[in-house]
């Protein structure tokens, strides 16, 4: 009887391993299914662009057929900071819960993308989940180098150096502005491409029109320093500028880089570029940085980019040039403008209509023209609206001549362009002002 009971367990043991086995193996092929997950489109981005394009996919799409890879809970308008820098507006005026801006029926992925794998239709994100698609929209924005200038980050602590392109500085800007008594007020502009070239200067004019208003003028002496071998890469409006920085007593020098910041000293170190070991050292009372700027430091190894780690795409189309269901917006690609708010909402039109007609298998015929838009800031109540292509031409939404100061424009960057930003744009209902213009130049612009 207990041999018979012996036999019989045995045999039961070695039919139920298999069993158990098999449960063991379905459980984890099943953990790797939840770990694998797959969407038609998936953005890589949740700041201007990302929010943009994923705002007029998921009105294509069904619920949850797109996804957001943004780490990030705050989103920032980010073009409101030079007016958070002059004391105009807030920082909180220039923020936004991300979840308020992204759309309710996209899927937020809130992690980092680590790895891309293009030619797989691959994302990896940082908690190791894998993410395929069908198609993908590149919209990673650039990165902020204040490691790279020498004794900077230690700078940005004093009181004295301030910097209007961070959530972490620009709250410091005015106080810095505030706080100045006099002496050498320093602006600067780095040598690598940087998101809005223009607001390097915007900044510089509402501080020494801050100074002028309350009579510290006469003991400032206003300096920009650029890389650049101009004031402004469009001369219509680099002529307009030099005239205000000549009238206003503003010292430009051009083909100058920071490379260094001594705060105990409150000395700024700048490398003439046309003059390679030529250093210039200047005292400063305040310091205004504008920080180096590069590709994410994920892309830089990625298929997606170029040799300078910007995501590589048809400057006309902004697909991809290698991997055609891929398309990118904004600074992370390198396309030829600008890097401007205006220049993606223009890009976004252009974006959705070719992935749309590549999603159809119909020619791409959309063509993105470069233009982009720098409301330049001379002062508290003036601004010049320069709008411009590829060409560096000027592509002007007024019939009236854009390179003047008017309170009008002024008004517009303070007041119109947050609402067209919060409320049209990151909807995915602004793509530019070329309607505005055809109309008021009664259908003869480009």
């Amino acid at each position: 009887m207990a041999q018979r009971l012996l036999k019989k367990h045995l045999i039961l043991s070695v039919v139920r391993k298999p069993r158990l086995l098999l449960l063991q193996h379905e459980m984890s092929t099943s953990s790797k299914r939840f770990n694998n997950v797959h969407y038609k489109l998936v953005v890589v981005g949740g700041g201007s662009g990302g929010c943009t394009m994923a705002a007029k996919f998921t009105k294509r799409f069904e619920p949850n057929s797109v996804a957001i890879i943004e780490p990030n809970d705050v989103h920032y308008y980010q073009p409101m900071w030079t007016l958070v820098g002059g004391g105009v507006k807030t920082f909180e005026q220039s923020r936004r819960a991300m979840k308020d801006v992204l759309p309710k029926t996209a899927k937020w992925i809130k992690e980092n993308a680590v790895q891309f794998d293009p030619n797989n239709n691959l994302i990896v994100t940082s908690s190791g989940q894998k993410i395929s698609y069908d198609y993908l929209i590149m919209a990673t924005g650039l990165q902020l180098d204040y490691h790279k200038v020498k004794g900077l980050v230690e700078a940005l602590k004093t009181g004295k150096v301030c910097s209007i392109y961070s959530p972490v500085y620009v709250k410091q800007t005015f106080s810095a502005i505030k706080n100045f008594k006099g002496g050498n007020a320093v602006f600067t502009f780095p040598n690598t491409p940087i998101k809005c070239p223009g607001a390097p200067q915007k900044i510089m004019y509402l501080a020494e029109d801050y100074f002028r208003k309350h009579g510290i003028h006469v003991d400032a002496n206003v300096m920009y320093f650029t890389s650049l071998p101009v004031i402004f890469g469009v001369k219509k409006y680099a002529n307009a500028l030099m005239k205000i920085v000549e009238k206003r007593n503003i010292n430009v020098s051009l083909r100058h880089n920071l490379i260094e910041v001594v705060p105990d000293k409150n000395l700024a170190v700048f490398e003439n570029l046309d003059k390679p070991g030529a250093i210039h050292t200047v005292n400063y009372e305040l310091l205004h940085v504008t920080p180096p700027m590069s590709p994410l430091d994920v892309l830089k190894s990625s298929p997606l980019v170029d040799g300078s780690g910007w995501v590589d795409v048809n400057k006309d189309t902004l697909q991809h040039v290698r991997f055609s269901n891929v398309f990118a917006i904004g600074d992370c690609t390198n396309l030829p403008t600008s890097r401007t708010a205006a220049g993606i909402a223009a890009q976004s039109g252009v974006l959705y209509r070719n992935l749309v007609s590549f999603i159809e298998k119909k020619p791409i015929s959309a063509i993105y023209n470069g233009y982009t838009s720098c409301p330049l800031i001379t002062g508290y109540g003036k601004c010049i609206l320069a709008e411009f292509d590829y060409n560096q031409q000027p592509l002007e939404t007024f019939p009236i001549n854009q390179g003047k100061e008017m309170w009008m424009f002024y008004f517009m960057k303070k007041d119109l362009m947050p609402q067209l930003y919060w409320q049209l744009m990151l909807r995915g209902n602004w793509e530019g002002p070329q309607l505005i213009r055809k109309l008021a130049h009664f259908g003869m612009s480009r």
